[in-house]
């Protein structure tokens, strides 16, 4: 009699780990680009509307 456990079978010892699964299993990655990505979008962000200010005469 054979057990299901429900879980997907293994990936082969050979086969290399994908890029996105490596990222979301790195809770430090995850917490890094949490950070990181919206740091950077919001000094993009102020950037730009900085240079949009009409120069004073």
């Amino acid at each position: 009699m054979s057990e299901n456990t429900g879980t997907a079978p293994e990936l082969p010892e050979d086969e290399p780990v994908p890029a996105m699964q490596q990222l979301l299993d790195n809770p430090f990655l995850l917490l890094f680009a949490g950070v990181a990505l919206p740091t950077v979008l919001y000094i993009v962000w102020g950037v730009m509307e900085i240079v949009n200010i009409p120069v004073a005469k």
